[in-house]
């Protein structure tokens, strides 16, 4: 890395406004944590329907494509919340 580009970024960051530094670091952290958090639920939701799913494929083997196709389509469903919390995080992010 060149030593005047890291000048140049130090000397920045020194003149740059405490308070604003700290909302744009307390917004960057905001987003990772509400990502974070936006994505345990989901993940909880699609190990419930995948196990369900062997159960089910278990107990009555000859409905094995109908499960399938129907766990497919709760999976799209659920990862959808994902999606959705991390626009929503972005959203907040850039318009907060």
């Amino acid at each position: 890395m060149d030593l005047t580009l890291l000048s140049e970024v130090t000397t920045l960051a020194q003149g740059a406004d405490p308070q604003e530094y700290g909302r744009k670091a307390g917004k960057a952290i905001a987003l990772g944590i509400g990502a974070g958090l936006g994505t345990i639920g989901p993940g909880i939701g699609v190990g419930f329907i995948f196990g369900k799913v062997i159960e089910s494929v278990t107990r009555q083997p000859e409905m094995r494509d109908e499960i399938t196709s129907i766990q497919w389509l709760g999976f799209a469903l659920t990862e959808a919340i994902v999606f959705y919390a991390f626009i929503f995080g972005l959203i907040a992010f850039f318009l907060g």
